[in-house]
């Protein structure tokens, strides 16, 4: 079996998250939601994020960021992003296919991070018929490239947006990395800083299918009950994945998880720059960037999982989880120095 370094989807469930899940699997509730499990659950983000703010679980991080768009934006309307941006590159056209809204892109720095002053490039088209009408802004929480937005950089990008009169939305499929790494509150990094609805992110962080969007808009959240049944995120046997957020955000079980990731890709990183042939990025998260021969790349790739994401210059993504160990971390070092 290869030690999976590609994702932390390749981390199993927490064992906490598997034990309240058997436990919800008790008895008889109502379905889609309208269940005690889902009220303790929304309570749970309520105490983080403010009692007006308004929760919808779903399956998929995809789910999760078409749903939030969806309710965002007009069929005539686009999402400014960067050209890197997971809703970009890495969910097969599902909201411009199912969401029917216009992509926008804006090319990322090193760090996949834009800046305030590039959403002037789409400024002009909102009064032009011409043109899908820039409507919304999205930012990754963390960066497909492993950087992190701090609390001044979101609240700089929310405040051109909203001058320009757009909404805004973070998908943070890995929020709870980005919290850990700062160190600051989840609503003040987000709801705080100008976002209006947020992709929360729970499958990359020891839960099983579950994933969720709060809105702190309320207008946004209007119909979005028949709008999620309509995008195919509506689980009629709800109980399950809200068990599971209960559990894990009832006494910081999501940031221990995060917390402990971010630590291991920074050892990680120290580690392999002990070596000559090796250069580790200083993770920002729990994603380490690493720059490496092609010949010991792929050599490495045929006892351990994990991807080349720069062909051109040879760098290797490995994605640290809760469940990574520097026993792993270690292995994968000394087979690595022994390339040289």
């Amino acid at each position: 079996m290869f030690t999976g370094f590609a994702s932390d989807n390749t981390a199993g469930v927490h064992p906490r998250i598997m034990k309240a899940v058997l436990e919800a699997n008790t008895g008889y509730c109502r379905p889609y939601g309208f269940d005690e499990w889902s009220e303790a659950a929304i309570s749970e983000f309520r105490k983080l994020f403010g009692e007006d703010a308004q929760v919808f679980f779903a399956l998929s991080g995809t789910g999760g960021n078409v749903m939030s768009l969806r309710t965002m934006l007009r069929p005539w309307q686009g999402v400014i992003c960067s050209d890197v941006a997971h809703i970009n590159t890495d969910e097969s056209g599902a909201p411009e296919w199912v969401g029917g809204v216009k992509l926008l892109p804006l090319p990322a720095d090193e760090e996949g991070k834009i800046h305030p002053g590039q959403l002037a490039r789409w400024a002009g088209d909102i009064k032009d018929c011409h043109h899908a009408t820039p409507h919304a802004l999205s930012i990754t929480q963390t960066t497909e490239f492993g950087g992190v937005y701090s609390l001044e950089e979101v609240r700089a990008l929310t405040a051109e947006a909203h001058a320009m009169g757009l909404v805004t939305h973070m998908d943070g499929t890995r929020i709870a990395n980005a919290v850990a790494s700062l160190g600051v509150d989840v609503c003040e990094l987000t709801r705080n800083s100008g976002i209006d609805i947020l992709s929360f992110g729970g499958t990359k962080n020891g839960l099983m299918l579950a994933e969720a969007v709060v809105v702190f808009r309320p207008e946004l959240a209007e119909d979005f009950l028949t709008m999620r049944k309509q995008s195919l995120q509506l689980v009629s046997k709800m109980r399950f994945v809200a068990a599971q957020f209960t559990e894990a955000l009832r006494d910081g079980l999501w940031l221990e998880n995060a917390r402990h990731a971010n630590e291991m890709a920074r050892y990680f990183a120290s580690e392999l720059n002990r070596l000559p042939h090796m250069e580790a990025r200083t993770p920002a998260a729990n994603a380490l960037f690493v720059r490496m021969k092609p010949e010991h790349m792929s050599k490495l790739m045929e006892k351990y999982y994990f991807y080349e994401v720069d062909h051109v210059r040879h760098i290797a993504r490995l994605m640290c989880s809760f469940t990574t160990t520097k026993e792993e971390i270690d292995a994968f070092v000394r087979d690595a120095a022994a390339l040289c």
